[in-house]
């Protein structure tokens, strides 16, 4: 296992236990994030780094009975989480990297990644295997239930000209790793991009 995922682990196996009482309210601005996603009825989708598997209620409210959803995740302790909140019944949890998926490729309508692009170890590489797994036209969306100015806030940062998430940034790596930015929003109370697969 590489630095940045041991590091990974770390970070998410010792939050993992209270990381749902930490966070109680977000469960409105998922659902929120799922809808903006355009789920069918029978889509296939991925919640990539699922951690406690908050999106998966809406995700197969969305999909249906007849939908697929799965939820991957690094950290063993993560997934237990899910697993007691009762989540994996929305969905598969899978043990896995988002660097090397155990899925075929364009086998997906969809995923949704809260939280996901700052823990990314190589963000191209990432977001291209998250490519490769999703179907052309198929959507991908990048969710965080507060703002990046927000969210530096809580830590007590700053943003800075490199935040990945920035919208001048995201573009071109988006399009680098073979998808293309079609909807971007940064608010105190929510980030979404939005992104298409390309052919």
């Amino acid at each position: 296992m590489s630095d940045d995922h041991t590091r990974v682990q770390e970070f998410f196996t010792t939050r993992a236990a209270d990381w749902d009482r930490r966070f109680p309210d977000d469960g409105p601005a998922y659902a929120a994030a799922v809808t903006e996603l355009g789920l069918r009825e029978g889509d296939r989708v991925l919640d990539a780094g699922c951690g406690t598997g908050r999106a998966l209620p809406p995700l197969r409210a969305a999909v249906g009975a007849s939908g697929a959803v799965v939820g991957a995740d690094l950290t063993p302790a993560m997934l237990a989480a899910a697993v007691r909140a009762g989540r994996h019944r929305d969905g598969r949890l899978l043990l896995a990297d988002v660097a090397a998926l155990p899925l075929r490729s364009g086998s997906l309508d969809a995923v949704f990644g809260a939280g996901l692009i700052s823990h990314l170890p190589q963000p191209e590489a990432n977001l291209r295997e998250l490519a490769r797994v999703v179907r052309p036209g198929g959507t991908l969306a990048l969710f965080h239930p507060i703002g990046r100015a927000a969210l530096a806030a809580r830590h007590g940062r700053q943003i800075t000209a490199d935040d990945l998430r920035a919208e001048a940034n995201l573009r071109p790596l988006l399009a680098g790793s073979g998808w293309r930015l079609t909807s971007y929003v940064d608010e105190d109370t929510r980030y979404l991009a939005l992104a298409v697969r390309e052919a």
